[in-house]
């Protein structure tokens, strides 16, 4: 059994009694897309064998324990007394919450958790923190809830108590993901189809920056109000209800002197990126790798330039991915700000590719990068306890 699954079981024995089931829920990485689930475009995810790991049973009592491994903290409160707390507590309280809402009366439990996602580097800890406690809640109490409505449930979750207004996709993917699969997802209907990641001879990298600029929920509820905005000038002039509907430059310089610039660029990003992730789909399933490459290096350029997400420390990781011709393509993943760029990688050059990077990294802002070789992994899931 995994390292850290062992250690949440050792913990949840230590702390409390009973016999407790355990769960797995995954991070996920984002191939193209960025920024894509709220503005109902398409967004193409996969859930990573790295996640948040849970312990978890009943206490007969109205009260709910959590202990968070990774932070070493204990938190205690009524099932009755669900309110607005603070950091990781947010977000736990709001799926009971969240679960309160529906109507569906919950009883006291006991929960251990942590993991292996970094804190900070795009790969989703709080969509795997939520997906992983909604799971257990909605096994353990048999609610009947399927994995769409998980994802939905845990989606307002982040909207309520966090206060981060996110699209579907982290989610989405928690859920649903498949092992050795994407998942190209239409986040208007949630229609999805799934079909092979990356092609042999290749890997996912991932490189942490070490940074995290402030992203937090302001900036990013800052580029959503900004493509509300535009596209509200834009349904006013154009016949259309979506960015989706968008299908020439020229229709969106319709709007070009109605909008400020800022409105303008995150619209003309979001237009971009649609296109590009539908291409990207085409690419994969051909096996044009090296045109799938490309156009993540334009998914970072419009990131960085129009939709204003990046930052010095992940420009230059990408531009320093550029100098090696194993990498077919590498962008910031994730809100931006700071976090993980994702690059793929010829399986011949990873070893270079992250040891040359690092170097390089340090030598520019003399902080210490990590890389992480990712692979694809199955939806949020109870695991099987082996002594």
């Amino acid at each position: 059994m995994n390292s850290i699954a062992t250690l949440v079981l050792k913990h949840f024995g230590e702390k409390f009694s009973g016999s407790p089931k355990l769960y797995f829920s995954p991070g996920r990485i984002n191939l193209i897309g960025e920024h894509i689930d709220y503005n109902d475009g398409y967004v193409m995810p996969a859930a990573i064998d790295k996640g948040i790991y849970f312990s978890i049973a009943e206490n007969q009592t109205d009260t709910i324990h959590f202990y968070a491994i990774d932070f070493d903290e204990h938190f205690s409160i009524s099932i009755h007394g669900i309110q607005i707390n603070s950091g990781w507590r947010n977000y736990v309280l709001s799926v009971v919450n969240e679960f309160n809402l529906l109507g569906i009366s919950l009883r006291g439990f006991n929960c251990v958790f942590g993991g292996d996602i970094p804190q900070g580097a795009g790969m989703s800890s709080s969509a795997a923190l939520e997906g992983g406690l909604a799971f257990a809640l909605n096994e353990m109490f048999a609610v009947g809830l399927d994995r769409v409505a998980l994802a939905l449930l845990c989606q307002r979750a982040e909207h309520n108590f966090p206060n981060v207004n996110c699209g579907i996709m982290d989610q989405f993917a928690n859920m649903m993901g498949k092992k050795d699969q994407v998942i190209l997802l239409d986040c208007k209907t949630l229609e999805q189809s799934y079909f092979p990641l990356v092609k042999e001879g290749y890997k996912i990298v991932l490189i942490n920056s070490k940074v995290h600029h402030s992203l937090a929920a302001g900036e990013y509820n800052i580029r959503r109000q900004r493509c509300e905005q535009g596209l509200a000038i834009l349904t006013s002039l154009l016949s259309i209800q979506s960015f989706r509907d968008i299908t020439s430059a020229d229709e969106l310089e319709i709007g070009k002197n109605v909008m400020t610039l800022e409105q303008y660029n995150c619209c003309k990003y979001v237009v971009e990126e649609i296109g590009r992730t539908k291409t990207a789909a085409i690419l994969l399933q051909s096996n044009d790798m090296q045109g799938f490459g490309k156009l993540m290096f334009e998914t970072h350029e419009g990131l960085s330039k129009l939709y204003e997400v990046s930052c010095s420390e992940l420009d230059f990781l990408v531009d320093q991915a550029k100098l090696f011709p194993a990498v077919i393509g590498s962008r910031l993943m994730g809100g931006g700000f700071g976090g993980c760029t994702i690059n793929i990688v010829e399986e011949a050059g990873v070893e270079n590719f992250i040891q040359e990077t690092i170097l390089a990294y340090q030598k520019e802002f003399n902080i210490q990068s990590e890389a992480y070789i990712v692979a694809t992994s199955d939806g949020t899931s109870e695991m099987i306890i082996t002594l």
